[in-house]
């Protein structure tokens, strides 16, 4: 099965548990809507996976994504999450090791390995310069460098650890797009971080915790959109 496309820019709406059902729809339709309207940036949805049937059946241009998938086949496994089961759902990304929910080598490995045969693009977080040099063998979408400290913070990577994480990831694998995303909170944080040369951004709480949530994600997908113009 081959691959969706990722377009440069990218931004992830990546609301984790904060949101769900009617909710994460409406914002997600709203997303959406702004892919539609930017057809040459890729707009990302993360969902809890009972929500992402319901959001693939209702968008057609966002890439619907799972929070994070198992590298197992059909059969025993239970309580896992099954790569044919998030396909079947509509999800055409996933996050593997995230900081909340961290894995073994062996489990990333097995995971992207599973991903690559059912074409479900991979987002790869790495908290330090020596696990996104070491993950980015395994040849990822995506790779998210996000400083574990950093999350939900507020504050964002600078800008030399922005270029030097670039930089080994390319040494490493030039197809490799590059995710910075700690610390987002705002369309200016957006700006900034694909300004300083990330591939892609994205936020949880600087949009779920908004006093508008649909008027941030609008601003945020714009910010991204602008920045890369004006590279």
């Amino acid at each position: 099965m081959s691959k969706l496309n990722v377009k440069r820019p990218f931004f992830m709406f990546n609301p984790k548990s904060y949101l769900y059902g009617e909710e994460l729809l409406a914002l997600a339709k709203v997303a959406d809507e702004q892919a539609q309207k930017h057809p040459e940036m890729s707009i990302f949805v993360t969902a809890p996976f009972a929500d992402l049937k319901a959001i693939s059946d209702a968008t057609e241009h966002i890439i619907v994504t799972a929070q994070h998938m198992d590298g197992i086949k059909p059969g025993r496994g239970m309580g896992h999450v099954l790569p044919e089961s998030l396909y079947a759902a509509g999800a055409r990304a996933t996050f593997l090791n995230h900081a909340e929910q961290p894995l073994q080598l062996n489990e990333i490995v097995a995971s992207v390995n599973r991903a690559k045969e059912l074409g479900i693009l991979t987002v790869v977080c790495a908290d330090s310069m020596a696990e996104a040099k070491a993950l980015a063998t395994l040849s990822p979408d995506i790779i998210l460098c996000e400083p574990t400290e950093l999350i939900g913070t507020g504050q964002t990577s600078d800008a030399s650890y922005i270029e030097q994480t670039n930089q080994a990831i390319r040494e490493v694998d030039e197809n490799i797009l590059i995710m910075q995303a700690a610390g987002i909170s705002s369309a200016s944080d957006v700006y900034k971080t694909i300004e300083m040369g990330a591939d892609g951004t994205g936020c949880t709480s600087g949009i779920t915790n908004a006093e508008s949530p649909k008027q941030m994600l609008i601003d945020m997908i714009d910010a991204a959109f602008s920045a890369y113009q004006a590279k």
